[in-house]
């Protein structure tokens, strides 16, 4: 550091007596740690005294670093040329500390298994002092087999549960760190980078437009990751993709029961919402869905919550306009109340919504925030792409809240108590 502050001064090596008869004020000085600090508060120190520290070295009173004087700047080094580096010598008996930690041993099994016992020889001494040992000494020797067998047994699963996975550990603090939104992997890697990118754009329209300020949203592999960090998937369907696993559909059919909405998108709007025939990523979607709880669905009625979540929606679309979506069905006892717009319908949160307008295309954006597809002609195209993203706004939405807004059927019965 201070050879190199040495050369930036670029000024020669002073001869004896040549910096005698004035004051050198110290501007930047090496601490402790030889890092370069500000002078501040040093005082400055006579040339005499700066001469000897170039000759012999720094000490207390002229510390290594840069030396002003009336005219030129002088670099005191804490080493020069003819320096000889050696080992430090240190004298006998002085105790040397490394860096190195020593490992932590846990200890929460053995300290249980103490408790446990002790607490065993309690009971014991108790009956024994009360005279009840006898007659429960058969009760006693069989529950001190049972506590034998639950210290030995019970601790091989404690010590194996002791080593953490710090990969899994990552994806789960970074997955709860807030609201995050996730894709489901398909393999097809172009199909996976158009998902991220999708999320990452409708985070984008969500921390805009809302209070809901989205993290990075990440890709889930549905056999490995853990499903419940995530409130929303976004599942676009390929022909090439296999079947999960009967653990995978478990995870998946315990997501939908406890809140998680799915959003299946078969990316065949273009075809399958004007044609009868059934398409490749329709009957792919109908083998993958054949192993999950999937409620009873119907097409989006008008009045859904779905359809005013955030934003008032007649239409869903996507890069595609499908007039086709379907989610959860009412129950069939949902009526309409009088004078009310919208029945009071879904309590919960869909679990499923499955429609083919490709959605993420339309929610897709560059690095630089640009659309990354385009999506339709001209003016009616952007038309098209703002009513995608409301549309993934209502469903972010209507996951998080549920069904808040079914709450406006009784705004005209509270008005009328009020008097209003």
């Amino acid at each position: 550091m201070m050879e190199r502050l040495a050369v930036s001064t670029r000024a020669a090596a002073p001869e004896r007596g040549d910096l005698a008869g004035q004051t050198w004020v110290p501007e930047v000085v090496l601490d402790a740690w030889g890092q370069a600090r500000a002078a501040g508060e040093v005082a400055g120190v006579e040339g005499a005294a700066l001469e000897t520290a170039m000759a012999d070295g720094p000490g207390p009173k002229t510390p290594p670093g840069l030396y002003a004087g009336d005219d030129r700047r002088i670099a005191l080094n804490v080493i020069g040329a003819d320096t000889v580096l050696e080992p430090m010598r240190w004298p006998e008996g002085t105790v040397i500390e490394g860096l190195e930690t020593l490992r932590e041993q846990a200890l929460k099994g053995g300290f249980l298994s103490g408790g446990l016992v002790l607490l065993l020889i309690d009971i014991l001494a108790a009956l024994w002092l009360s005279g009840r040992l006898g007659s429960f000494r058969r009760a006693g020797t069989a529950a001190a087999l049972v506590l034998a067998v639950a210290l030995v047994l019970p601790g091989a699963g404690l010590r194996a549960q002791e080593v953490p996975d710090p990969a899994a550990d990552a994806v789960a603090v970074e997955a709860t760190r807030g609201v995050v939104l996730a894709h489901v992997l398909t393999g097809d890697v172009r199909v996976d980078e158009v998902a991220q990118a999708g999320l990452a754009g409708l985070g984008e329209r969500l921390y805009e437009r809302t209070s809901v300020e989205p993290e990075s949203p990440m890709g889930v592999d549905i056999e490995a990751d853990e499903l419940a960090f995530y409130p929303f998937l976004y599942w676009p369907v390929t022909t090439t993709q296999p079947l999960p696993s009967a653990s995978a559909y478990g995870k998946l059919n315990r997501y939908l029961r406890t809140g998680g909405m799915i959003l299946f998108d078969t990316r065949d709007g273009d075809v399958a919402g004007y044609s009868s025939a059934v398409t490749p990523e329709a009957q792919a979607l109908q083998r993958l869905a054949a192993g999950l709880d999937v409620p009873p669905l119907e097409q989006i009625p008008p009045d859904h919550v779905l359809t005013r979540t955030f934003y008032l929606l007649q239409d869903f679309p996507g890069r595609f306009n499908s007039p086709v979506l379907w989610v959860e069905a009412a129950p069939p006892d949902a009526e309409q109340a009088e004078g009310m717009p919208f029945r009071n319908l879904n309590d919960g949160v869909t679990p499923v919504v499955i429609g083919g307008n490709d959605w993420a295309s339309a929610w897709a954006v560059t690095d630089q925030g640009a659309p990354m597809f385009p999506v339709g002609r001209g003016a009616a195209g952007e038309q098209q792409r703002e009513i995608a993203w409301r549309f993934g706004v209502n469903l972010v939405m209507h996951v998080l809240t549920g069904n808040y807004k079914s709450d406006q059927v009784h705004v005209p019965a509270l008005l009328e108590r009020l008097g209003q």
